[in-house]
């Protein structure tokens, strides 16, 4: 089992910067990526970003490329979302993520920090 656990949510203005953080614990061996989704309040879960643990691959949704950027710290087993430049459309729940397989199938989900931007 792996254990997810996100910090780093709050209240920002419009233009303004977060970071979130999510520390993995248990089996991080078995962890291939991790990821972070986002759920507005009346609206599905959708994909934010994604990175491989061991190469740093990423990959982003289009509506926060150039504003968004993850990575990881593979020797404290934790992911961090910087975001930048927000807009009130980005509040939201958002979750992190892990998957163990190559096809980004995710296998264990924190349990969300909300981030809301206030215009």
């Amino acid at each position: 089992q792996v254990q997810l656990v996100e910090s780093g949510g709050g209240l920002v203005q419009a233009g303004g910067s977060l970071r979130l953080s999510c520390a993995a614990s248990g089996r991080t061996f078995s962890i291939y990526g991790m990821g972070w989704f986002r759920q507005a309040p009346g609206k599905e879960r959708k994909f934010v970003a994604r990175i491989t643990w061991s190469g740093g691959s990423t990959d982003y949704a289009d509506s926060v490329k150039g504003r968004f950027t993850i990575s990881r710290d593979n020797a404290k087993h934790t992911v961090y979302l910087q975001m930048n430049s927000l807009k009130p459309e980005d509040t939201a729940v958002y979750y992190c993520s892990a998957t163990r397989s190559t096809g980004w199938e995710y296998d264990y989900w924190g349990q969300g920090t909300q981030v809301t931007v206030s215009s």
